[in-house]
């Protein structure tokens, strides 16, 4: 079992034809990639409208190494970029991009412990948002966006923390309303 979409960068194609070669039957539920779950829950949206009308997505576990495969002169023009398992290559992603026509002061998020408990989203832009990350001791996992739609998070954010706050509220009623009554205390 796996979460999102298995087959971004889930490896879900190779444990499929893994199982088609080992007989055993298998099953695909599609769910929401993070890639494009994680921006939107953070107030992100990676299109919009005379801003940005196209996105890309990548893996940046290999930036900067000799593995490392990707076309980043065409990923630099690309309106909105995201880039998954990149975290411990900030400096280096933010540089390639740089170094292949993209502004320095391009917008640029960090969002740690998307969708989960404890999320953070650091903003700053290319120039400085591994230093950002750095000094807030950002750790995996994080999605970093890219583009011009992270200024929507000024916008945006406030309304998704307001229902970020109101959900939390909300469960922890349900957890409260779910504890059994002590005897001589009411519940809270």
């Amino acid at each position: 079992l796996k979460g999102g979409d298995p087959f971004v960068f889930g490896r879900g194609g190779e444990e499929a034809a893994a199982c088609v070669a080992a007989g055993v039957p298998w099953e695909v539920v599609p769910g929401v990639t993070s890639a494009v779950a994680v921006p939107a829950r953070a107030g992100i949206p990676l299109t919009h409208r005379g801003v940005a009308t196209g996105f890309s997505v990548i893996t940046g576990h290999a930036a900067g190494t000799p593995e490392d495969d990707h076309d980043w002169a065409a990923l630099a023009r690309i309106d909105t970029l995201v880039v998954l398992m990149g975290a411990g290559h900030l400096m280096e992603i933010a540089d390639l991009l740089i170094a292949h026509g993209r502004k320095p002061e391009t917008p640029a998020a960090a969002i740690e412990r998307g969708m989960m408990q404890g999320e953070r989203v650091l903003t700053g832009t290319l120039a400085t948002i591994s230093k950002i990350a750095e000094r807030g001791g950002l750790i995996s996992p994080a999605t970093l966006v890219v583009g011009e739609v992270v200024r929507l998070r000024e916008i945006l954010g406030s309304a998704v923390q307001a229902d970020l706050d109101s959900a939390a509220l909300a469960d922890l009623e349900d957890e409260a309303a779910a504890r059994p009554a002590v005897a001589g205390r009411p519940r809270r």
